[in-house]
Protein backbone atom coordinates (compact mmCIF):
# COMPACT_ATOMS: atom_id res chain seq x y z
CA UNK A 1 0.00 0.00 0.00
CA UNK A 2 2.85 2.33 0.91
CA UNK A 3 4.58 1.63 -2.43
CA UNK A 4 1.38 2.34 -4.32
CA UNK A 5 0.99 5.68 -2.54
CA UNK A 6 4.57 6.66 -3.45
CA UNK A 7 3.99 5.66 -7.08
CA UNK A 8 0.82 7.80 -7.29
CA UNK A 9 2.67 10.78 -5.82
CA UNK A 10 5.51 10.39 -8.30
CA UNK A 11 3.12 10.19 -11.22
CA UNK A 12 1.18 13.23 -10.03
CA UNK A 13 4.40 15.26 -9.88
CA UNK A 14 6.31 13.93 -12.91
CA UNK A 15 3.54 13.80 -15.50
CA UNK A 16 2.81 17.56 -15.41
CA UNK A 17 6.56 18.24 -15.53
CA UNK A 18 7.02 15.95 -18.52
CA UNK A 19 4.00 17.41 -20.30
CA UNK A 20 5.26 20.94 -19.66
CA UNK A 21 8.71 20.00 -20.98
CA UNK A 22 7.18 18.36 -24.01
CA UNK A 23 5.02 21.41 -24.62
CA UNK A 24 8.03 23.71 -24.26
CA UNK A 25 10.00 21.61 -26.74
CA UNK A 26 7.16 21.71 -29.21
CA UNK A 27 6.90 25.45 -28.75
CA UNK A 28 10.63 25.85 -29.45
CA UNK A 29 10.63 23.79 -32.65
CA UNK A 30 7.24 24.91 -33.97
CA UNK A 31 7.55 26.86 -37.23
CA UNK A 32 7.68 30.61 -36.59
CA UNK A 33 5.68 32.40 -39.25
CA UNK A 34 5.93 36.18 -39.52
CA UNK A 35 2.84 38.30 -38.98
CA UNK A 36 3.10 39.51 -42.59
CA UNK A 37 3.14 35.97 -43.99
CA UNK A 38 0.27 34.97 -41.71
CA UNK A 39 -1.76 37.80 -43.25
CA UNK A 40 -0.91 36.48 -46.73
CA UNK A 41 -1.89 32.93 -45.79
CA UNK A 42 -5.21 33.98 -44.26
CA UNK A 43 -6.43 35.18 -47.67
CA UNK A 44 -4.53 32.91 -50.02
CA UNK A 45 -5.60 29.68 -48.30
CA UNK A 46 -9.11 30.67 -49.40
CA UNK A 47 -8.42 32.09 -52.87
CA UNK A 48 -5.29 30.19 -53.99
CA UNK A 49 -5.21 27.15 -51.70
CA UNK A 50 -2.95 25.23 -54.09
CA UNK A 51 -0.16 27.75 -53.55
CA UNK A 52 -0.51 27.58 -49.77
CA UNK A 53 -0.55 23.78 -49.63
CA UNK A 54 2.45 23.62 -51.94
CA UNK A 55 4.38 26.02 -49.69
CA UNK A 56 3.42 24.04 -46.57
CA UNK A 57 5.17 21.02 -48.11
CA UNK A 58 8.33 23.02 -48.74
CA UNK A 59 11.53 23.16 -46.70
CA UNK A 60 11.05 26.93 -46.60
CA UNK A 61 7.92 26.55 -44.45
CA UNK A 62 9.68 24.41 -41.85
CA UNK A 63 13.21 25.83 -41.49
CA UNK A 64 14.60 29.00 -39.98
CA UNK A 65 17.47 30.36 -42.12
CA UNK A 66 19.40 30.97 -38.92
CA UNK A 67 19.01 27.30 -37.97
CA UNK A 68 20.07 26.19 -41.45
CA UNK A 69 23.31 28.16 -41.07
CA UNK A 70 24.27 26.07 -38.05
CA UNK A 71 24.37 22.84 -40.06
CA UNK A 72 27.52 21.41 -41.59
CA UNK A 73 28.42 23.15 -44.84
CA UNK A 74 28.00 20.03 -47.01
CA UNK A 75 24.57 19.30 -45.56
CA UNK A 76 22.89 22.66 -45.47
CA UNK A 77 20.86 24.07 -48.36
CA UNK A 78 21.89 27.68 -47.83
CA UNK A 79 25.14 29.28 -49.02
CA UNK A 80 24.89 32.69 -47.34
CA UNK A 81 27.31 33.32 -44.46
CA UNK A 82 24.60 35.26 -42.65
CA UNK A 83 21.05 36.38 -43.37
CA UNK A 84 19.24 39.67 -42.67
CA UNK A 85 17.93 40.06 -39.12
CA UNK A 86 14.38 39.95 -40.46
CA UNK A 87 14.95 36.35 -41.57
CA UNK A 88 16.70 35.02 -38.49
CA UNK A 89 13.64 34.12 -36.43
CA UNK A 90 10.99 33.29 -39.02
CA UNK A 91 10.57 30.67 -41.70
CA UNK A 92 10.77 31.72 -45.34
CA UNK A 93 7.21 32.57 -46.24
CA UNK A 94 5.24 34.65 -48.75
CA UNK A 95 6.31 38.03 -47.43
CA UNK A 96 9.93 37.03 -46.88
CA UNK A 97 10.33 36.34 -50.62
CA UNK A 98 7.90 38.78 -52.22
CA UNK A 99 9.10 41.88 -50.33
CA UNK A 100 12.87 41.70 -50.94
CA UNK A 101 14.78 44.48 -52.74
CA UNK A 102 11.58 46.42 -53.30
CA UNK A 103 13.49 49.51 -54.47
CA UNK A 104 14.84 47.56 -57.47
CA UNK A 105 11.52 45.97 -58.46
CA UNK A 106 9.49 47.88 -61.03
CA UNK A 107 6.77 45.30 -60.35
CA UNK A 108 6.44 46.34 -56.68
CA UNK A 109 2.95 47.52 -55.68
CA UNK A 110 0.72 48.25 -52.71
CA UNK A 111 -1.27 45.13 -51.77
CA UNK A 112 -3.44 44.81 -48.68
CA UNK A 113 -1.26 47.24 -46.76
CA UNK A 114 2.04 45.67 -47.84
CA UNK A 115 4.55 46.54 -50.54
CA UNK A 116 4.80 43.38 -52.66
CA UNK A 117 6.82 42.29 -55.71
CA UNK A 118 4.88 40.20 -58.22
CA UNK A 119 7.99 38.30 -59.35
CA UNK A 120 10.61 36.72 -57.11
CA UNK A 121 13.90 36.96 -59.00
CA UNK A 122 17.34 35.33 -58.66
CA UNK A 123 18.54 38.55 -57.04
CA UNK A 124 15.98 37.95 -54.28
CA UNK A 125 16.92 34.27 -53.93
CA UNK A 126 20.55 35.40 -53.55
CA UNK A 127 19.66 36.69 -50.06
CA UNK A 128 20.06 33.10 -48.86
CA UNK A 129 21.59 31.41 -51.91
CA UNK A 130 24.29 33.82 -53.20
CA UNK A 131 26.74 31.18 -54.42
CA UNK A 132 24.12 29.38 -56.49
CA UNK A 133 22.88 32.64 -58.02
CA UNK A 134 26.42 33.78 -58.88
CA UNK A 135 27.14 30.45 -60.58
CA UNK A 136 23.90 30.57 -62.50
CA UNK A 137 24.43 34.20 -63.53
CA UNK A 138 27.63 33.23 -65.36
CA UNK A 139 25.96 30.36 -67.23
CA UNK A 140 24.60 30.09 -70.77
CA UNK A 141 21.15 29.51 -69.27
CA UNK A 142 21.09 32.92 -67.58
CA UNK A 143 22.08 34.54 -70.90
CA UNK A 144 19.63 32.47 -72.93
CA UNK A 145 17.62 35.47 -74.13
CA UNK A 146 20.60 37.62 -75.03
CA UNK A 147 22.31 34.75 -76.82
CA UNK A 148 19.36 34.67 -79.22
CA UNK A 149 18.62 38.37 -79.53
CA UNK A 150 22.08 40.02 -79.34
CA UNK A 151 23.66 37.60 -81.79
CA UNK A 152 22.56 38.69 -85.30
CA UNK A 153 23.15 35.22 -86.77
CA UNK A 154 21.09 33.38 -84.14
CA UNK A 155 18.52 36.15 -84.21
CA UNK A 156 18.11 35.78 -87.98
CA UNK A 157 17.73 32.01 -87.60
CA UNK A 158 15.09 32.38 -84.89
CA UNK A 159 13.11 34.99 -86.79
CA UNK A 160 13.24 32.86 -89.95
CA UNK A 161 11.92 29.85 -88.07
CA UNK A 162 9.10 31.53 -86.15
CA UNK A 163 7.91 34.13 -88.66
CA UNK A 164 4.60 33.79 -90.46
CA UNK A 165 5.00 32.85 -94.12
CA UNK A 166 2.88 34.06 -96.99
CA UNK A 167 3.13 33.86 -100.78
CA UNK A 168 3.06 37.26 -102.45
CA UNK A 169 3.86 37.87 -106.15
CA UNK A 170 5.07 34.29 -106.44
CA UNK A 171 7.56 34.63 -103.57
CA UNK A 172 7.51 33.37 -99.98
CA UNK A 173 7.70 36.35 -97.64
CA UNK A 174 8.16 36.52 -93.87
CA UNK A 175 6.05 38.50 -91.45
CA UNK A 176 6.66 38.87 -87.72
CA UNK A 177 4.42 36.97 -85.35
CA UNK A 178 2.81 38.66 -82.35
CA UNK A 179 4.58 38.82 -79.00
CA UNK A 180 2.00 36.43 -77.60
CA UNK A 181 2.89 33.83 -80.21
CA UNK A 182 6.64 34.38 -79.79
CA UNK A 183 6.37 33.24 -76.16
CA UNK A 184 5.30 29.79 -77.40
CA UNK A 185 8.39 29.33 -79.59
CA UNK A 186 12.13 29.36 -78.84
CA UNK A 187 11.49 32.00 -76.19
CA UNK A 188 9.31 29.70 -74.12
CA UNK A 189 12.49 27.94 -72.95
CA UNK A 190 14.96 30.79 -73.41
CA UNK A 191 12.67 33.39 -71.84
CA UNK A 192 11.86 36.97 -72.74
CA UNK A 193 12.02 40.30 -70.95
CA UNK A 194 9.23 40.96 -68.48
CA UNK A 195 8.41 44.67 -68.46
CA UNK A 196 6.03 46.82 -66.41
CA UNK A 197 3.81 49.20 -68.35
CA UNK A 198 1.82 50.92 -65.64
CA UNK A 199 -1.01 49.54 -63.53
CA UNK A 200 -4.22 47.74 -64.44
CA UNK A 201 -7.40 46.63 -62.68
CA UNK A 202 -8.04 42.89 -62.69
CA UNK A 203 -11.12 41.05 -61.52
CA UNK A 204 -10.33 38.29 -59.03
CA UNK A 205 -12.27 36.11 -56.62
CA UNK A 206 -11.42 38.74 -54.00
CA UNK A 207 -12.85 41.51 -56.13
CA UNK A 208 -11.11 44.13 -58.28
CA UNK A 209 -7.41 44.67 -57.53
CA UNK A 210 -4.90 47.16 -58.91
CA UNK A 211 -1.77 45.32 -60.02
CA UNK A 212 1.26 46.06 -62.22
CA UNK A 213 0.58 45.47 -65.92
CA UNK A 214 3.27 43.02 -67.05
CA UNK A 215 4.27 42.26 -70.61
CA UNK A 216 5.58 38.79 -71.52
CA UNK A 217 3.94 37.29 -68.47
CA UNK A 218 3.52 34.48 -67.50
CA UNK A 219 7.10 33.52 -68.29
CA UNK A 220 9.04 30.42 -67.22
CA UNK A 221 12.07 30.89 -69.48
CA UNK A 222 15.38 29.96 -67.91
CA UNK A 223 16.98 33.20 -69.14
CA UNK A 224 14.03 35.46 -68.36
CA UNK A 225 14.92 39.11 -67.77
CA UNK A 226 13.08 40.29 -64.67
CA UNK A 227 11.63 43.71 -63.75
CA UNK A 228 14.48 44.21 -61.28
CA UNK A 229 17.04 43.77 -64.10
CA UNK A 230 18.25 40.33 -63.00
CA UNK A 231 18.50 37.42 -65.43
CA UNK A 232 17.00 33.99 -65.07
CA UNK A 233 14.27 32.12 -63.24
CA UNK A 234 15.17 29.73 -60.42
CA UNK A 235 11.63 28.36 -60.74
CA UNK A 236 12.42 26.92 -64.18
CA UNK A 237 14.02 23.99 -62.31
CA UNK A 238 12.70 24.46 -58.75
CA UNK A 239 8.97 25.09 -59.39
CA UNK A 240 7.19 27.40 -57.01
CA UNK A 241 6.05 27.29 -54.28
CA UNK A 242 7.58 24.06 -53.00
CA UNK A 243 10.96 24.70 -54.71
CA UNK A 244 11.63 20.98 -54.51
CA UNK A 245 15.16 19.63 -54.94
CA UNK A 246 13.50 16.31 -55.84
CA UNK A 247 11.77 17.87 -58.83
CA UNK A 248 15.00 19.54 -59.94
CA UNK A 249 16.94 16.28 -59.72
CA UNK A 250 14.49 14.24 -61.76
CA UNK A 251 15.05 14.31 -65.53
CA UNK A 252 11.47 15.37 -66.27
CA UNK A 253 12.44 18.93 -65.38
CA UNK A 254 15.15 19.01 -68.05
CA UNK A 255 12.80 17.30 -70.50
CA UNK A 256 10.69 20.46 -70.64
CA UNK A 257 13.24 21.96 -73.05
CA UNK A 258 15.95 19.41 -73.93
CA UNK A 259 13.99 17.53 -76.57
CA UNK A 260 14.37 16.31 -80.13
CA UNK A 261 14.97 17.30 -82.79
CA UNK A 262 17.51 19.99 -81.83
CA UNK A 263 18.52 19.05 -78.24
CA UNK A 264 17.44 15.39 -77.92
CA UNK A 265 18.92 14.72 -74.47
CA UNK A 266 15.63 13.57 -72.92
CA UNK A 267 14.76 11.29 -75.85
CA UNK A 268 18.22 9.74 -75.84
CA UNK A 269 18.16 9.28 -72.05
CA UNK A 270 14.87 7.36 -72.21
CA UNK A 271 16.41 4.85 -74.62
CA UNK A 272 19.76 4.54 -72.83
CA UNK A 273 20.83 1.96 -70.25
CA UNK A 274 20.89 4.73 -67.64
CA UNK A 275 17.31 5.65 -68.51
CA UNK A 276 16.22 2.02 -68.27
CA UNK A 277 17.66 1.70 -64.76
CA UNK A 278 16.16 5.06 -63.72
CA UNK A 279 12.62 4.20 -64.81
CA UNK A 280 12.89 0.75 -63.23
CA UNK A 281 14.21 1.86 -59.84
CA UNK A 282 13.65 5.58 -59.21
CA UNK A 283 10.75 4.95 -56.80
CA UNK A 284 13.32 3.48 -54.38
CA UNK A 285 15.71 6.44 -54.54
CA UNK A 286 16.21 9.26 -52.06
CA UNK A 287 15.97 12.47 -54.12
CA UNK A 288 16.01 14.83 -51.13
CA UNK A 289 19.32 13.91 -49.52
CA UNK A 290 22.19 16.44 -49.47
CA UNK A 291 24.84 15.61 -50.38
CA UNK A 292 23.62 13.03 -52.88
CA UNK A 293 25.44 9.74 -52.26
CA UNK A 294 26.29 7.56 -55.25
CA UNK A 295 24.99 4.02 -54.98
CA UNK A 296 23.19 4.73 -51.71
CA UNK A 297 20.70 7.47 -52.61
CA UNK A 298 20.58 6.69 -56.34
CA UNK A 299 21.96 4.02 -58.66
CA UNK A 300 22.32 5.64 -62.06
CA UNK A 301 22.84 9.22 -63.25
CA UNK A 302 20.13 11.71 -64.03
CA UNK A 303 20.87 15.04 -65.72
CA UNK A 304 21.57 16.62 -62.32
CA UNK A 305 24.12 13.93 -61.42
CA UNK A 306 26.42 14.80 -64.30
CA UNK A 307 25.72 18.51 -64.63
CA UNK A 308 25.29 20.09 -61.21
CA UNK A 309 24.52 18.10 -58.03
CA UNK A 310 26.87 17.77 -55.06
CA UNK A 311 27.89 14.11 -55.40
CA UNK A 312 29.71 12.07 -52.78
CA UNK A 313 30.59 8.44 -52.17
CA UNK A 314 28.51 6.57 -49.54
CA UNK A 315 31.16 7.39 -46.91
CA UNK A 316 31.13 11.12 -47.71
CA UNK A 317 34.09 11.61 -50.05
CA UNK A 318 33.28 14.41 -52.51
CA UNK A 319 33.20 13.32 -56.15
CA UNK A 320 31.82 16.56 -57.62
CA UNK A 321 30.98 19.89 -55.99
CA UNK A 322 27.58 21.46 -56.49
CA UNK A 323 27.29 24.01 -59.31
CA UNK A 324 24.47 25.97 -60.87
CA UNK A 325 26.47 26.68 -64.02
CA UNK A 326 25.27 23.64 -65.91
CA UNK A 327 28.04 23.74 -68.49
CA UNK A 328 30.94 24.16 -66.07
CA UNK A 329 31.73 20.42 -65.93
CA UNK A 330 31.64 20.04 -69.72
CA UNK A 331 34.73 20.40 -71.87
CA UNK A 332 33.02 20.18 -75.26
CA UNK A 333 29.85 21.84 -76.49
CA UNK A 334 28.00 19.34 -78.67
CA UNK A 335 25.36 21.86 -79.66
CA UNK A 336 26.77 24.71 -81.67
CA UNK A 337 26.35 26.66 -84.85
CA UNK A 338 27.86 24.96 -86.82
CA UNK A 339 30.29 22.45 -85.31
CA UNK A 340 31.10 21.06 -81.87
CA UNK A 341 33.66 23.18 -80.05
CA UNK A 342 35.24 23.77 -76.62
CA UNK A 343 32.82 25.21 -74.08
CA UNK A 344 32.59 29.03 -73.98
CA UNK A 345 34.44 30.71 -71.14
CA UNK A 346 31.34 32.74 -70.26
CA UNK A 347 27.59 32.32 -70.65
CA UNK A 348 27.27 35.34 -72.95
CA UNK A 349 28.16 33.68 -76.27
CA UNK A 350 27.17 36.72 -78.34
CA UNK A 351 30.68 38.13 -77.77
CA UNK A 352 32.40 35.25 -79.64
CA UNK A 353 33.93 36.01 -83.04
CA UNK A 354 35.11 33.53 -85.67
CA UNK A 355 37.84 34.25 -88.24
CA UNK A 356 35.28 35.83 -90.57
CA UNK A 357 34.13 38.29 -87.89
CA UNK A 358 30.79 36.55 -87.33
CA UNK A 359 29.58 36.09 -83.71
CA UNK A 360 30.03 32.33 -83.88
CA UNK A 361 32.35 29.88 -82.05
CA UNK A 362 33.49 28.29 -85.33
CA UNK A 363 34.04 29.36 -88.93
CA UNK A 364 32.11 27.81 -91.81
CA UNK A 365 35.12 25.65 -92.58
CA UNK A 366 35.43 24.46 -88.97
CA UNK A 367 38.21 26.58 -87.42
CA UNK A 368 37.57 27.54 -83.80
CA UNK A 369 37.29 31.13 -82.61
CA UNK A 370 40.61 32.27 -81.14
CA UNK A 371 39.14 33.92 -78.07
CA UNK A 372 36.28 33.15 -75.72
CA UNK A 373 36.55 29.33 -75.61
CA UNK A 374 38.18 27.34 -72.81
CA UNK A 375 41.76 26.23 -73.46
CA UNK A 376 43.11 22.69 -73.63
CA UNK A 377 44.21 22.70 -69.98
CA UNK A 378 40.69 23.53 -68.82
CA UNK A 379 39.23 20.94 -71.16
CA UNK A 380 41.44 18.23 -69.65
CA UNK A 381 40.49 19.32 -66.13
CA UNK A 382 36.76 19.13 -66.86
CA UNK A 383 37.03 15.83 -68.68
CA UNK A 384 38.86 14.37 -65.69
CA UNK A 385 36.06 15.53 -63.36
CA UNK A 386 33.39 13.94 -65.53
CA UNK A 387 35.45 10.76 -65.75
CA UNK A 388 35.59 10.63 -61.95
CA UNK A 389 31.80 10.65 -61.82
CA UNK A 390 31.63 7.80 -64.35
CA UNK A 391 34.38 5.85 -62.56
CA UNK A 392 32.29 5.55 -59.40
CA UNK A 393 30.22 2.88 -61.17
CA UNK A 394 32.39 1.91 -64.17
CA UNK A 395 35.93 0.63 -64.58
CA UNK A 396 38.59 3.04 -65.82
CA UNK A 397 38.98 1.24 -69.15
CA UNK A 398 35.21 1.42 -69.72
CA UNK A 399 35.16 5.17 -69.03
CA UNK A 400 38.24 5.90 -71.13
CA UNK A 401 36.87 3.90 -74.05
CA UNK A 402 33.54 5.72 -73.79
CA UNK A 403 35.16 9.13 -74.12
CA UNK A 404 37.44 7.94 -76.93
CA UNK A 405 34.34 6.76 -78.78
CA UNK A 406 32.63 10.11 -78.18
CA UNK A 407 35.59 12.11 -79.50
CA UNK A 408 35.69 9.92 -82.60
CA UNK A 409 31.94 10.34 -83.17
CA UNK A 410 32.19 14.13 -82.81
CA UNK A 411 35.02 14.26 -85.34
CA UNK A 412 33.23 12.10 -87.93
CA UNK A 413 29.82 13.77 -87.51
CA UNK A 414 31.37 17.23 -87.80
CA UNK A 415 32.95 15.96 -91.02
CA UNK A 416 29.47 15.24 -92.38
CA UNK A 417 28.41 18.75 -91.36
CA UNK A 418 31.45 20.21 -93.13
CA UNK A 419 30.50 18.31 -96.32
CA UNK A 420 27.02 19.85 -96.21
CA UNK A 421 28.45 23.31 -95.51
CA UNK A 422 30.75 23.08 -98.53
CA UNK A 423 27.73 22.18 -100.68
CA UNK A 424 25.90 25.24 -99.36
CA UNK A 425 28.91 27.45 -100.10
CA UNK A 426 28.96 25.98 -103.62
CA UNK A 427 25.29 26.89 -104.07
CA UNK A 428 25.98 30.47 -102.97
CA UNK A 429 29.07 30.67 -105.19
CA UNK A 430 27.15 29.63 -108.32
CA UNK A 431 24.19 31.90 -107.59
CA UNK A 432 21.81 29.00 -106.96
CA UNK A 433 20.88 30.54 -103.63
CA UNK A 434 21.52 33.83 -101.87
CA UNK A 435 23.13 33.87 -98.46
CA UNK A 436 26.11 35.36 -96.61
CA UNK A 437 28.22 36.22 -99.71
CA UNK A 438 25.31 38.24 -101.07
CA UNK A 439 24.52 39.83 -97.69
CA UNK A 440 21.23 37.93 -97.55
CA UNK A 441 19.47 35.67 -95.06
CA UNK A 442 21.41 32.35 -94.96
CA UNK A 443 18.49 30.36 -93.54
CA UNK A 444 15.44 30.93 -95.73
CA UNK A 445 15.98 28.94 -98.95
CA UNK A 446 15.48 25.21 -99.50
CA UNK A 447 19.14 24.18 -99.57
CA UNK A 448 19.87 26.39 -96.58
CA UNK A 449 17.13 24.67 -94.60
CA UNK A 450 18.51 21.25 -95.57
CA UNK A 451 21.87 22.46 -94.25
CA UNK A 452 20.25 23.57 -90.96
CA UNK A 453 18.76 20.12 -90.49
CA UNK A 454 22.24 18.60 -91.01
CA UNK A 455 23.89 20.33 -88.03
CA UNK A 456 20.91 21.29 -85.86
CA UNK A 457 18.94 18.04 -85.95
CA UNK A 458 20.86 15.08 -87.35
CA UNK A 459 24.39 15.82 -86.11
CA UNK A 460 23.09 16.66 -82.63
CA UNK A 461 21.11 13.43 -82.47
CA UNK A 462 24.17 11.29 -83.17
CA UNK A 463 26.43 13.24 -80.80
CA UNK A 464 23.94 13.19 -77.92
CA UNK A 465 23.37 9.46 -78.43
CA UNK A 466 27.12 8.88 -78.22
CA UNK A 467 27.66 11.16 -75.21
CA UNK A 468 24.84 9.67 -73.14
CA UNK A 469 26.05 6.06 -73.31
CA UNK A 470 23.84 4.42 -75.80
CA UNK A 471 20.68 5.20 -77.74
CA UNK A 472 21.46 3.36 -80.98
CA UNK A 473 18.20 4.21 -82.71
CA UNK A 474 18.83 7.95 -82.29
CA UNK A 475 22.39 7.46 -83.49
CA UNK A 476 21.24 5.57 -86.57
CA UNK A 477 17.66 6.06 -87.77
CA UNK A 478 15.90 8.62 -85.55
CA UNK A 479 17.47 11.79 -86.95
CA UNK A 480 20.85 10.02 -86.98
CA UNK A 481 23.38 8.68 -89.49
CA UNK A 482 20.68 7.67 -91.98
CA UNK A 483 19.38 11.23 -92.06
CA UNK A 484 22.86 12.74 -92.30
CA UNK A 485 23.54 10.58 -95.36
CA UNK A 486 20.14 11.08 -97.00
CA UNK A 487 20.18 14.83 -96.43
CA UNK A 488 23.67 15.22 -97.88
CA UNK A 489 22.59 13.38 -101.03
CA UNK A 490 19.47 15.52 -101.31
CA UNK A 491 21.57 18.68 -101.06
CA UNK A 492 23.86 17.38 -103.80
CA UNK A 493 20.88 16.45 -106.00
CA UNK A 494 19.28 19.87 -105.42
CA UNK A 495 22.45 21.62 -106.61
CA UNK A 496 22.67 19.44 -109.73
CA UNK A 497 19.03 20.11 -110.62
CA UNK A 498 19.48 23.84 -110.11
CA UNK A 499 22.62 23.83 -112.26
CA UNK A 500 20.82 22.03 -115.07
CA UNK A 501 17.88 24.40 -114.88
CA UNK A 502 20.21 27.39 -114.92
CA UNK A 503 22.16 26.07 -117.95
CA UNK A 504 18.94 25.64 -119.94
CA UNK A 505 18.07 29.27 -119.30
Amino acid sequence: MKNLTIFILLVSVLVPVLLFAQGSAKKEIAPLISQETKACLDCHKVYTPGIVEDWLKSRHSKTLPSSALKKAERVRRISAKKVPASLEKVVVGCYECHSLNAEKHKDNFEHMGFKINVIVSPRDCATCHPVEVKQFSDSKKAHAVGNLIKNPVYHTLVETVISKKAVEDGKVVQKNVSDLTRKETCFSCHGTEVKVSGMETVKTAMGEIEVPKLTNWPNQGVGRINPDGSMGACTSCHPRHQFSIEVARKPYTCSQCHLEPDVPAWNVYKESKHGNIYFSNYSKWNFNEVPWKLGKDFQTPTCATCHNSLITTPDGKVVAERTHDFGSRLWVRLFGLIYSHPQPMHGDTSVLKNKDGLPLPTAFTGEMAKDGLIDEKEQIKRKKLMSEICNQCHGTSWTNSHFTKLENTIREVDGMVLASTLLLVEAWKHGLAEGLPQGKNPFDEAIEQMWIRQWLFYANSVKYASAMTGAPDYATFKNGWWNLTENLQQMKDWIELKKKAKSKN
